[in-house]
C-alpha cells in the first residue's frame, strides 16, 4: 500500500503534509501535491495532516486507479518538496469544492526547494 494525493489538494495545496513525511516523497505542482509511490513507506503520518482530507491510501482510489497513477506519473517529473510554504491566499475558496481534476488541474511542475 501507498498512500495518495487526490482532487482536494488542487487550488488547495496545504503543505502540512511535507513537514511530516519521514522520507520526502511529495512532489510539488503548479496548484497540487503528489506522493511518489515508490519513495512512500506507507507510515500514514501525513494523511491526519492534511486539512481538507486529500490524502488517502491507495486502497481508497478510484476503481480504475485514476489517482494513483496521477501520482505516480507526476512525481517522476515535478521537483521534490520537503519544506512546508504558504499554501494559496484563495486556498479557502476551493476547499470543499468537488470536481477540482477536471476544472483546474496543471501539469506544469511548481518550484520545489
Amino acid at each position: 500500500m501507498t498512500y495518495i494525493v487526490v482532487d482536494a489538494c488542487i487550488r488547495c495545496k496545504y503543505m502540512d503534509c511535507v513537514e511530516v513525511c519521514p522520507v520526502d516523497c511529495f512532489y510539488e505542482g503548479e496548484n497540487m501535491l503528489v506522493i511518489h509511490p515508490d519513495e512512500c513507506i506507507d507510515c500514514g503520518v501525513c494523511e491526519p495532516e492534511c486539512p481538507v482530507e486529500a490524502i488517502k491510501p491507495d486502497t481508497e482510489d478510484d476503481p480504475d486507479g485514476k489517482w494513483l497513477k496521477l501520482n505516480s506519473e507526476y512525481a517522476k517529473t515535478w521537483p521534490n518538496i520537503t519544506r512546508m510554504k504558504e499554501p494559496p491566499e484563495d486556498r479557502e475558496k476551493f476547499a470543499q469544492e468537488t470536481g477540482k481534476l477536471e476544472k483546474y488541474f496543471s501539469p506544469q511542475p511548481g518550484t520545489g526547494d
